[in-house]
C-alpha cells in the first residue's frame, strides 16, 4: 500500500526538474539535520523537513506536503535507514532523480555500536567507538556501514535502530521483533559529526549550484566555529557531571557522552519503542543505588511514572531532555541551540 501511494503521489506531481542555475531544492529527514542544512543555505534558500516536530522518526507516515518535498528535491540529506527505515523506500520512489546523502555512512564520521545491558556492562567508554582518519571527502549515497564498524557490529539492514529485546526479557521485544543490534543511529549528537556534515552539505550544494558555492563554504565555516564555541561552553559547564552519576530513559546519548567525556550509568529502557520489563526496572534501581546515581534524564514522550518508580527512595533528581530538540526554533541556529539545551539540562541536574 505504501508503494502504491508513493507511486500515485509521484505520478500526480509530474513536474519538470530544476535547471542548474536555480537554487537546489533540498529535503531533510529530522530537525537536527534540517538545522545544519539551513545553516549552510542561509541567505540562499531553505530546506524542507520531512519528519515534523513531535513525530517519531522510526515509523512516521508522511503527509502529502512531505511527500511533495521529497518529490521536488534535487538533494536529500538524511541520517539513514537505521534511524528512519520507512524513509528508504520513499526516497527511492519519490526522489529518483535527486542526489541522496546518507549522513550516517560518511567516511570520517564517528559511529558507535549499541551499548548492551542495563548498566552498559559490555561498554568500554574509551574503546567502543570506531573513528576514521579521513575527514576530507564528500558524500557517497548508501555507503556500507562496514566502513565504520568492526565486522561483529555490522549493520543489518533488516533491523530498526531502537527495536529489539535483551536476552532474558523477551517481552521487551517490539512489534517488529528486531534485535537491539548494529550501529547506534543517534549520530547527530556528536558535534564532530555535525562539523563534518557541514562541509559535506556545502560541497554537495556547490556541485549543484556553483554560483553560490562561496556562500555555502562561508556558511559551513561559520557554522563549524559556532559549534566549536558551544562545545567549549558545554565542556566547562559539565565539569561537575561525573561518570556513572546519571542514567537516561533510553540509550540515545552516547554520542553526546563520548564527545564531552562523560558516561551514563545505564538506561531505564532498552528501546524507545517499548516499555521496560519489571525485571529491567529492578535492575536499573540496583544500578541507581550501587552507583549513587544523582540524576535521571527523561524525555517528553516517556511515562514519568516509570521514572518515579526508578527513583523511589534514591533521592536522585530528574530532568527532561530531548535529543530531537522539540520546542526549539527551526532554522540556521537550531543545531547549536540543541547542544546548548542538552548541556544546560545536564548541568542543572548537579
Amino acid at each position: 500500500m505504501l508503494k502504491t501511494s508513493l507511486t500515485s503521489v509521484a505520478a500526480l506531481l509530474g513536474f519538470a526538474g530544476l535547471s542548474m542555475a536555480d537554487v537546489p531544492k533540498v529535503a531533510t529527514d529530522i530537525a537536527p539535520v534540517h538545522g545544519l542544512v539551513a545553516r549552510v543555505m542561509q541567505g540562499v534558500g531553505e530546506p524542507s523537513l520531512v519528519v515534523p516536530v513531535g513525530a517519531s522518526p522510526h515509523d512516521h507516515s508522511m503527509r502529502p506536503s512531505e511527500a511533495l518535498a521529497l518529490s521536488q528535491a534535487d538533494l536529500v540529506f538524511w541520517v539513514g535507514e537505521a534511524l528512519t527505515p520507512w524513509l528508504e523506500g520513499a526516497v527511492e520512489e519519490l526522489a529518483k532523480d535527486a542526489q541522496v546523502v546518507e549522513l550516517m555512512t560518511l567516511e570520517g564520521g564517528l559511529a558507535l555500536p549499541f551499548r548492551q545491558g542495563v548498566g552498559f556492562e559490555a561498554h568500554d567508554h574509551g574503546d567502543s567507538h570506531d573513528e576514521h582518519d579521513d575527514h576530507g571527502h564528500t558524500a557517497k549515497a548508501h555507503e556500507e556501514h562496514e566502513e565504520h564498524a568492526e565486522s561483529d557490529h555490522a549493520h543489518d539492514h533488516e533491523h530498526d535502530h531502537d527495536e529489539g529485546h535483551e536476552e532474558g526479557h523477551a517481552h521487551e521485544e517490539d512489534h517488529h521483533g528486531h534485535d537491539h543490534d548494529g550501529l547506534d543511529p543517534h549520530v547527530w549528537l556528536a558535534p564532530e559529526n555535525a562539523t563534518l556534515w557541514l562541509d559535506v552539505i556545502a560541497a554537495e550544494l556547490s556541485a549543484l549550484d556553483g554560483e553560490n558555492a562561496a556562500t555555502y563554504a562561508a556558511n559551513a565555516a561559520a557554522g563549524k566555529v559556532e559549534i566549536q564555541q558551544v562545545q567549549a561552553e558545554i565542556k566547562a559547564s559539565l565539569s561537575a557531571v561525573r561518570d556513572g552519576g546519571f542514567v537516561v530513559f533510553h540509550d540515545a546519548y552516547q554520542y553526546f557522552e563520548h564527545s564531552f567525556d562523560i558516561q551514563a550509568a545505564g538506561a531505564i529502557a532498552l528501546s524507545d519503542a517499548s516499555d521496560p520489563s519489571p525485571a529491567r526496572i529492578a535492575e536499573i534501581q540496583q544500578v541507581v543505588a550501587q552507583k549513587q546515581v544523582s540524576c535521571v534524564f527523561s524525555e517528553p514522550q516517556f511515562n514519568p511514572d516509570l521514572v518515579a518508580t526508578v527513583l523511589e527512595g534514591s533521592g536522585a533528581k530528574t530532568v527532561v531532555i530531548d535529543p530531537m530538540g522539540t520546542g526549539l526554533e527551526h532554522g540556521a541556529g537550531f543545531y547549536p541551540a540543541l547542544l546548548k539545551e542538552l548541556g544546560a539540562a545536564m548541568a542543572d541536574c548537579y
